[in-house]
């Protein structure tokens, strides 16, 4: 009976999502709060963020739930608890200042707390950030260094 239970919990663990599923999950999530949208004209890139904290009273803080689940995953991930403290930092920020009418919106065009939180999870994994590139590939001269 506990040889059948180690080898269920074995293939459950074989099975789990690895770290880079966690990580594709964080990127998708912190592209789409942050980077979704091309303004045209601007050549900035908003996301969902900006456009629900455009909703007054509520809109900042849903923002803040869904941002929140870049900081579980990074619990998940093993981060640790000041690093955790930073990404929500980055959260609470975003929020705080996102609520002020008009200028928080603005705010969160600039501020974008959720790739700021990607960046310290990447950081912390080791994963290096590929820099701006040319249109043919090559790097920029910030690759080069």
């Amino acid at each position: 009976m506990n040889a059948a239970h180690g080898a269920f919990f074995e293939a459950i663990k074989t099975a789990a999502p690895t770290r880079g599923d966690a990580l594709a999950r964080v990127t998708l999530v912190a592209r789409l709060m942050d980077n979704a949208f091309l303004i045209p004209g601007l050549n900035r890139r908003v996301g969902l963020d900006a456009v629900i904290g455009l909703v007054p009273g509520v809109g900042d803080a849903v923002s803040a739930v869904l941002a929140s689940y870049i900081v579980w995953e990074a619990h998940q991930l093993g981060l640790p608890r000041w690093k955790i403290a930073r990404m929500i930092g980055n959260i609470a920020l975003d929020t705080a200042l996102g609520a002020i009418p008009v200028a928080g919106d603005v705010f969160d065009v600039f501020f974008k707390a959720n790739q700021r939180n990607l960046r310290i999870i990447e950081s912390h994994l080791g994963i290096a950030r590929r820099g701006p590139r040319h249109i043919d590939g090559t790097a920029t001269r910030m690759d080069e260094r």
